[in-house]
């Protein structure tokens, strides 16, 4: 209901420029780069429940400043914020899943969280156009309360279902062990770079695009918000369908054609203003979504090492590396080649195409290790 207006209101009504806009939406990001390992590491170290009931909290507050900003640097900082709380609470939650989830029902679990993000991305946006997201920053109060809520509501649960966490490593290691470790497994740092370059091509969705239709078209804040809803309508109705076929092949070509679908969809996005074409193209966007993210949590679960998936979860934060470039390189084309979409696109598409190659190498090498130390996800099967 908030956070995708933000381009908009920060354009549109600040008069901020693309290109800071750009930078201020992916600041949230960034600070979630440097900050995503720390999150899962002490999730490993003080548990879960702790680490997520803080971030939850300490996310309301997030979202109150968010409500009072009326300066770029506010918004930044606002935003910079923001992130450091979802790198925080994003590897605990997966984590604390992974550790109350049986091995055959985790890649269903997982995806039952990616349902219930899908369910809100359909009525937030609404919601949010509803209360004036790309005029004002109210949504961002409403938004602040609802952040408050769901820390009480995880103190109830947490009250009332005790969960055992699972503690394979006794003996806590420190966080230049655990860094190393992630560092030096070569699967996981070269898949980690495939997807930062798919997640910038996705992340153009919630930063490029409505800055493009803001300027381009009527009622472009409106078109938006109704693409948002269908692509969030989309991902639920298709994902589990979805899901069932591409878990009988192997899981890093789910991730590999993910990328193909979401920069194709870029690239034929300048040629149409046509609302049922734009519809088509969100369509296609959000297959290749489906593809790419009710896989890859499955993906790095499976590759963390023992007693430490709170910190592979939280290394692969990194990959919101994507997130920061999407915007930045969305924002310097626009405010660069404004006049001319086409170039604007390809260079989007074909920057998330060059994931692939990184993807294919993590799946060659993956086959190759399994083959000698066992079938790739047997334990998942």
């Amino acid at each position: 209901m908030s956070i995708p207006f933000l381009s908009i209101y920060l354009t549109q009504v600040k008069h901020v420029s693309p290109a800071i806009t750009g930078i201020i939406v992916g600041t949230s990001s960034l600070m979630g780069i440097f900050t995503s390992f720390y999150g899962g590491y002490l999730s490993d170290l003080f548990g879960r429940q702790r680490v997520l009931l803080f971030s939850a909290f300490a996310w309301s507050v997030v979202f109150a400043l968010f409500f009072v900003a009326n300066s770029v640097f506010l918004f930044f900082i606002s935003n910079a914020l923001n992130g450091i709380c979802q790198s925080i609470f994003e590897p605990s939650s997966k984590a604390l899943l992974s550790d109350i989830s049986e091995d055959k029902n985790r890649l269903q679990i997982f995806n039952l969280r990616y349902t219930a993000i899908n369910i809100g991305v359909i009525f937030g946006p609404m919601l949010g156009l509803k209360l004036g997201s790309s005029h004002n920053t109210f949504p961002f109060l409403i938004a602040g309360l609802t952040y408050l809520l769901y820390g009480a509501s995880l103190v109830f649960s947490f009250s009332k279902f005790k969960i055992e966490e699972r503690k394979a490593n006794p003996d806590p290691i420190s966080i230049r062990t655990a860094l190393n470790v992630t560092r030096k497994d070569t699967v996981f740092v070269v898949t980690l770079a495939g997807m930062i370059l798919s997640i910038s091509g996705y992340a153009h969705f919630s930063s490029t695009l409505p800055q493009y239709f803001a300027e381009k078209m009527k009622n472009g804040a409106q078109l938006f918000s109704f693409l948002l809803s269908l692509n969030a309508f989309v991902a639920i109705t298709v994902q589990y369908p979805l899901v069932k076929i591409m878990k009988k092949i192997h899981p890093l070509n789910s991730l590999i054609l993910g990328n193909i679908f979401i920069s194709f969809s870029l690239f034929f996005v300048p040629f149409t203003s046509n609302s049922i074409l734009l519809m088509m193209i969100v369509l296609f966007f959000t297959i290749g979504e489906v593809l790419i993210f009710s896989m890859i949590d499955f993906v790095i679960d499976d590759l963390a090492k023992p007693g430490l998936k709170g910190t592979y979860f939280g290394a692969f934060g990194f990959n919101r590396l994507g997130n920061v470039l999407g915007p930045w390189l969305g924002g310097f084309l626009l405010s660069t080649f404004h006049n001319d979409s086409l170039y604007i696109f390809s260079t989007i598409s074909i920057t998330t195409l060059l994931g692939i190659p990184a993807l294919v190498f993590s799946k060659n090498k993956l086959k190759a290790e399994r083959a000698v130390n066992g079938p790739f996800f047997t334990n998942h099967s």
